[in-house]
């Protein structure tokens, strides 16, 4: 492609961007602290745009978007996105979960790691001149049950990483069939056995008005053997609210949480606070701030993921 073909960049990437652009005949405009309502004024001179999750894909946006050809979303998720508009104007929708999934996937085992182990609470008692042993005793990962609800490139990964801990990692995709045809250290189960058999849950699905809040109190209870929930995918699946219930019943040994309902923690209501503060106060819960699949590695990655996706494309 032509070298006066010009892609937009509204949020942060690695630097490596310019060059990445470039090497498929891309002029890049990097303007990661743009508004929106700067955004909307010259959007019209792009053919393409390349975001995260912070800009938000909607009608007024592609109504705007006269040349647009493609956009790319650097990561996985596309919650943010009208999708079926982008269809119906014949724009392509590209996204990037390969960039990332690896560090999903060891952010997963790294969480996972420290709830079993209870390495949160022994820190910070050592930290204190506690020196306790006993009630930092742990439990190890071989021969729990591990349960991947979402087969995806990240449920993928965070069972790829598993591997090597030998313990039993069962799957379980509304959409798919066959997915574990071949690979043997993991066994794709029906949603009725995944509830029975579960001990460690891990949540990889994408946020979709099916899956709103669908880890409610109801949902979350008719796993038989449930004991640790880890959810690395949106915090909007998984009702923190009936979470928190479940925890404070003792019914649930931990959970790991890198997303949460509302991340925007200065604009969280009365009720939230109350909620995340009791979350927070637990001993076995531990928090990132959605940064699973945000490494140093991941961060450049995804930009030639991006690109070599872009430069395939027809038009």
């Amino acid at each position: 492609m032509p070298l006066n073909q010009k892609i937009l960049v509204v949020d942060q990437m690695h630097d490596s961007i310019y060059e990445v652009c470039r090497s498929i005949g891309f002029e890049c405009s990097y303007r990661p602290n743009i508004t929106r309502k700067e955004m909307m004024q010259i959007l019209p001179d792009y053919v393409g745009l390349i975001i995260r999750s912070k800009t938000a894909v909607d009608h007024e946006l592609i109504l705007k978007a006269k040349k647009l050809r493609f956009i790319g979303r650097a990561g996985a998720g596309l919650d943010n996105i009208d999708a079926d508009l982008l269809t119906k104007k014949g724009i392509t929708l590209v996204n990037a979960p390969e960039g990332n999934r690896d560090a999903v996937g060891e952010h997963g085992v790294g969480m996972l790691l420290m709830l079993l182990n209870k390495l949160r609470l022994a820190d910070q008692e050592v930290r204190s001149y506690l020196w306790d042993r006993e009630s930092n005793r742990g439990h190890e990962l071989k021969n729990k049950v591990v349960g991947i609800f979402g087969f995806g490139f990240m449920g993928s990964a965070f069972a790829e990483k598993l591997r090597g801990f030998d313990c039993e990692i069962i799957a379980y995709d509304k959409y798919k069939k066959g997915y574990t045809s071949d690979i043997n250290y993991v066994k794709e189960v029906d949603l009725t056995d995944f509830m029975r058999k579960t001990e460690i849950l891990s949540i990889h699905i994408p946020l979709t008005h099916e899956t709103s809040h669908l880890f409610d109190y109801d949902y979350l209870n008719s796993f038989r053997n449930l004991k640790y929930i880890i959810n690395m995918a949106r915090g909007e699946v998984l009702s923190l609210k009936d979470l928190n219930a479940i925890i404070c019943e003792g019914n649930l040994s931990g959970a790991a949480l890198d997303v949460l309902e509302n991340e925007k923690l200065n604009t969280l209501t009365a009720e939230e606070q109350n909620i995340y503060q009791s979350l927070f106060d637990h001993a076995n819960t531990i928090f990132s701030p959605h940064i699973a699949g945000w490494t140093y590695e991941s961060y450049e990655r995804i930009n030639h993921v991006l690109a070599k996706k872009i430069s395939e494309l027809k038009f």
